[in-house]
């Protein structure tokens, strides 16, 4: 019998998808995948985490766009799923955005939310 559970999913706007190309690009190595992670601190209970990764780990998901991929740990995942990662420019500055449906209440910056 086939598993028909929906897996949990982040995913990747065009917009994010966009500026993580182009970093990598300025890093010079086409093998980074952006990682997203989610550790227990920040303002408000929890904060998300950027970095880039050469590979994925056993416990990681990896999710793709436009030849794009971004890696979530399973722990991380349970906190971030159905969630969007975008990037956003405004009169402020710029900077990636977390969607996420989990998160109760956020700080105001955006870098950290409570469940």
């Amino acid at each position: 019998m086939t598993d028909m559970t929906p897996h949990p999913q982040v995913t990747l706007s065009a917009s994010a998808a966009k500026r993580i190309a182009t970093l990598i690009q300025m890093e010079g190595d086409a093998n980074l995948m952006l990682r997203l992670s989610v550790s227990g601190g920040g303002c408000s209970g929890f904060q998300y985490g950027f970095s880039f990764d050469k590979s994925a780990q056993q416990d990681d998901r990896v999710f793709e766009r436009d030849g794009v991929k971004l890696v979530v740990d399973d722990t991380s995942l349970e906190l971030l799923a159905g969630s969007e990662v975008d990037y956003v420019e405004d009169l402020v500055g710029a900077a990636f955005q977390v969607k996420n449906p989990n998160a109760q209440s956020s700080c105001g910056c955006g870098s950290s939310f409570s469940v």
